[in-house]
């Protein structure tokens, strides 16, 4: 568990592997980003159609386009109009590349504007469901409904078209929702294919990826964990990799990759801070002992990180050290391992998106996934980060095949500081057991539920709040436990989620029997924004 606040590590850029050039020419398709919420979406739904997809910034060149050679690209949608000054622009000869473009929304907007159209504001703006009428059933619309709904999210749009331009589909206030380019193959759409509120999305989006791209539609997940087990062998030679260790999917999942490509040249470590969920150390150690029979360093560390804690109520005081107490267990425990070359990290594609990594320009930088954090600068590795092609629905499966337990695998995500920041207030070893204990029960009811999986994120946070309460004839005067739980696509966003009223039944009855020192539950019923899922 590790802390934004910590410093970055020193550490060498790989160079592009053999495999990965080897993927950069298979097909695939590529998403210009233009500030669009739902950028990484499209990415996801274009993978689900099983074509490979990346995300680029949306000033890359025509030339450096032609020299990844994609099937396809996708101008993802945005908050900008294309009319104003700055607004964010592609190169214009990106459209003579001979290579298939979909613009959506803002993307749309753009194609049309760049090849003779006319962008303005819409007389009435459209945000949510709208009826549309296909008016052209050929290549896009193919297999798609005659009328069906869609989910538009505009200001702007095309309110003239060039002669080159057909109209392939219209709402009762968009006549220009859907249009192809008569000699080019370009494309636009209005709204946004890949929402579930727009149903026939998928179809069209599959439309435009086989029919128009001419994509085979045959990139596997399966076929990743061997091209990534061949290819960590030959970038590590003989040499020793130390994985650190959260509890976490992404670290649990890069470990028992690694272990399945080397084998015994792998060192993992585990701070065991006294931060972690209930029987999550325990778990992990069991996994990686039992299962894949890992060389798996465990720091006993709880008391250290209670002492840097006592007294501190300031959540970012709190991040700040436990991110330093965290680089100080690791790298002492990283000192002892002999022969140690490479660190590896689980890394995953938003990091690298939300950095700017992957945005295949002179703004292009790498940063540290939390799962390992700020390690001090003379610490030098190389950088092992095998996930980073993968969003975290991909991570999971892929955990599933190389073995790992649902247990372990479908955990929701948890915070770097781990219940320090759920224990709002002080942090104690009194205050985190009643947290740990109703945090499990919590857990388990969603669990007994069936809800674990509809459920994004769940836990418990205890409040430094008291309230009088009554057990049997005496009056009590204790803790307050607040139950978060949300539903969301990326953690952009977050919706609280409608827990049915016998499952929080059940939760309140529990935790106030059997949990000492609680005689209140209450439940979060805020959406972020304007909350944040975690509380500190």
């Amino acid at each position: 568990m590790t802390s934004p606040a910590s410093p970055a590590p020193s550490v060498a850029t790989p160079s592009p592997s053999p495999s990965t050039q080897t993927r950069q020419q298979a097909e695939k398709v590529l998403v210009l980003d233009f500030g669009s919420q739902y950028a990484q979406l499209i990415a996801r739904r274009v993978r689900e159609q099983h074509v490979y997809c990346e995300i680029v910034r949306h000033d890359i060149t025509a030339e450096r386009i032609r020299d990844l050679a994609p099937r396809g690209i996708i101008l993802s949608g945005g908050p900008s109009s294309v009319y104003e000054a700055g607004a964010p622009r592609c190169d214009p000869a990106l459209f003579r590349l001979g290579i298939p473009v979909l613009g959506i929304c803002y993307g749309m907007q753009l194609a049309c504007d760049a090849l003779g159209g006319r962008v303005g504001q819409a007389s009435t703006r459209e945000y949510g469901r709208a009826a549309c009428e296909v008016i052209d059933e050929t290549t896009l619309f193919a297999g798609v409904p005659a009328r069906t709904d869609v989910w538009m999210s505009h200001g702007d749009q095309v309110d003239g078209i060039a002669e080159d331009f057909v109209p392939l589909a219209r709402t009762a206030t968009c006549p220009f929702a859907a249009v192809r380019h008569r000699s080019l193959p370009v494309y636009g759409l209005q709204f946004h294919p890949e929402v579930t509120h727009t149903p026939a999305g998928g179809t069209i989006l599959r439309n435009f990826l086989i029919e128009a791209c001419g994509c085979s539609g045959n990139w596997r997940l399966d076929d990743f964990a061997a091209a990534k087990i061949e290819e960590i062998r030959r970038r590590v030679g003989g040499n020793r990799v130390i994985c650190g260790l959260s509890g976490g999917v992404d670290s649990a999942v890069v470990a028992a990759l690694l272990s399945r490509a080397i084998g015994d040249q792998l060192s993992c470590i585990l701070v065991d801070n006294g931060l972690l969920r209930k029987a999550e150390a325990a778990a992990v150690i069991d996994e990686f002992t039992s299962h894949f029979k890992t060389d798996l360093h465990v720091v006993a560390a709880e008391e250290m990180f209670l002492g840097v804690l006592a007294g501190v109520t300031d959540p970012q005081e709190k991040r700040r050290r436990i991110g330093k107490a965290f680089v100080d267990c690791f790298a002492a425990e990283a000192a002892k391992i002999e022969d140690a070359t490479f660190l590896a990290q689980g890394t995953l594609y938003p990091d690298v998106i939300e950095s700017g990594a992957a945005a295949d320009g002179p703004a292009a930088t790498i940063k540290l996934h939390h799962n390992v954090g700020g390690l001090p600068e003379d610490l030098q590795f190389d950088l092992v980060e095998p996930l980073r092609d993968l969003f975290k629905d991909e991570v999971r499966h892929l955990g599933l095949q190389l073995g790992l337990p649902e247990r372990i695998v479908w955990r929701h995500p948890f915070p770097g500081p781990g219940l320090a920041v759920r224990c709002l207030g002080e942090v104690t070893k009194p205050r985190l057991d009643t947290l740990r204990e109703a945090d499990a029960i919590v857990l388990e009811e969603l669990e007994r539920a069936g809800l674990m999986r509809k459920v994004s994120q769940a836990f418990a946070v205890l409040l430094p709040v008291q309230s009088v309460g009554v057990m049997g004839d005496a009056r009590t005067y204790e803790d307050t436990l607040a139950v978060r739980a949300v539903e969301t696509e990326d953690f952009m966003t977050a919706d609280w989620s409608h827990l049915p009223y016998e499952v929080l039944a059940r939760i309140s009855t529990r935790v106030i029997n059997e949990v000492r020192g609680v005689n209140r539950v209450v439940y979060d019923v805020s959406s972020k924004p304007p909350a944040t899922i975690e509380w500190e």
